[in-house]
Formats: C-alpha cells, structure tokens, sequence
C-alpha cells in the first residue's frame, strides 16, 4: 500500500478536496493524508461542494505537515505555490508532484458565483486525481 500526502497552505480546501478524491480512486492501493504549511481548519464550502458529488470529508481534519514526519511517503502532491515553495524540508525520498490549483476560498461574489468557483477548482482537482492514480498506482 502506498503513501500519499498532498500540501497545500492551510490544509482546508484544495488539499482536503485532493485526499477525498485521490483516497476515492486508489481504494485499498493507498492512504492518503493531507496536510498545511498552516492549520486553517476544514472549510464548510469545501465540504458542501464534495458532498454534491458523493465524497464525504466531513469528518476530515485540518493538519499540520509536523505532524506526518515520522510517515514514509511514496508520493507528495503540492497543491499550491505556497506550499510548494514554503513547506519544510521533508526528509523523503518520495516522488514530488505538483499543480497549482485556484484557490476556491478567495473567491467573491454571490454566494452562487462563490460555489460555481469551488465547483470549477473541484472538478479540475477530480480529474488530476482520477489521472494521477491511473498513472502511478
């Protein structure tokens, strides 16, 4: 079984979003765990948006990357420049990959515009998803 933790600033949208749909497609073949270089908690738009398509992260929890030094990686996902480029070092010889995704949460607007923009970051972050797992489990 392979580990997969994905990074992102503040673990509480795209890295949440990441883990549901990236744990969704690799089944039993991987953990996924996902963390920040800050600690914002999970946001409820986040949640509202994944529910809509069948994923539950409700009961997700908003981490710090401290928190998953001692876990072997096979893989770490940057989500976001941030992260990319502020995330401690990580003593791994995991794979690194990286897509910088919109950030849904700074979005404006309606609270209609709001969630079409959660839904557009949603549905690019399912199919890198659904792509990475068919490339590399």
């Amino acid at each position: 079984m392979k580990n997969i933790l994905v990074l992102c600033t503040g673990n509480s949208c795209r890295s949440q979003i990441a883990e549901g749909y990236l744990q969704f497609y690799a089944g039993d073949k991987a953990r996924v765990y996902s963390a920040g270089v800050e600690v914002h908690g999970v946001n409820p738009k986040a949640i509202k948006v994944m529910a809509s398509d069948g994923i539950n992260i409700s009961h997700n929890t908003s981490n710090h990357v401290d928190e998953y030094m001692d876990v072997e990686f096979d893989y770490i996902i940057t989500v976001c420049d941030n992260a990319r480029e502020n995330c401690p070092y990580f003593p791994s010889k995991a794979q690194r990959f990286h897509y910088n995704f919109p950030d849904p949460a700074k979005a404006t607007g309606t609270e209609q515009e709001i969630m079409q923009e959660f839904e557009k970051v949603r549905d690019m972050i399912k199919t890198y998803a659904d792509y990475f797992v068919a490339q590399n489990l």
